[in-house]
């Protein structure tokens, strides 16, 4: 039996203001909506037509927020497989089946598999213009120096020209990385750290006038 602890509200797009259930799983900790709300006005108008991967997925929260804005596709992937059954059933509901992959195994099992062709279908296969990776906080130190050191491997094959991977974690921890570093914004406990491709310059995360920090 799933349970589920709670739900947290689309702030916008064509599925604004729609609630997804969130698993009752032990470490889920969903983006709040603020942090969410301001991720995705830096992104905008950009985020129309990309296509989007959503690492340690949880609730789904970022891709399905990513889709509601326009995203051509999403896909998910999570090693939880009750959080990955409430995600599908949220995708079902929301009626977006048709955009979104969501695959239940470990981060560094599926990224391998991803530069190979016929995991995910076409629509939803990398390069991606937007990946977002939201680890358990106690996972950051280890999960995501592997992950910045695996798209600087791979950068052509997982990241578009002007592709941006968005790493959520405690402000408190340092990141080393591979991926050169263009923003580090900070909301109270959590910080939003952007990486690019070594000579792009992305320029949809920019600082707007009045930008917490």
């Amino acid at each position: 039996m799933l349970f589920r602890s709670g739900q947290v509200h689309i702030v916008a797009g064509s599925l604004r203001n729609s609630r997804i259930d969130v698993p009752d799983a032990p470490g889920l900790r969903p983006t709040p909506d603020r942090v969410r709300e301001t991720l995705f006005n830096w992104l905008a108008p950009e985020i129309d037509g990309a296509r989007c991967l959503d690492l340690f997925a949880g609730t789904g929260a970022l891709g399905i927020e990513a889709l509601s804005r326009g995203a051509a596709a999403a896909v998910f992937v999570d090693d939880d497989v009750a959080a990955c059954a409430v995600l599908r059933d949220n995708l079902r509901a929301l009626g977006l089946g048709a955009r979104a992959v969501v695959l239940a195994q470990r981060v560094e099992r599926v990224l391998p598999r991803l530069l190979q062709r016929g995991l995910v279908p076409g629509a939803a296969a990398p390069p991606y213009g937007y990946v977002f990776a939201d680890p358990p906080y106690r996972d950051v130190p280890v999960a995501v120096p592997a992950l910045l050191r695996f798209f600087f491997a791979h950068q052509a094959a997982l990241l578009g020209p002007d592709g941006v991977l968005v790493v959520e974690h405690d402000r408190r921890t340092e990141l080393t990385a591979d991926l050169p570093r263009t923003d580090l914004r900070r909301y109270g406990d959590t910080a939003l750290s952007f990486f690019a491709a070594p000579g792009t310059t992305p320029t949809s995360h920019a600082t707007q006038p009045g930008d917490p920090t």
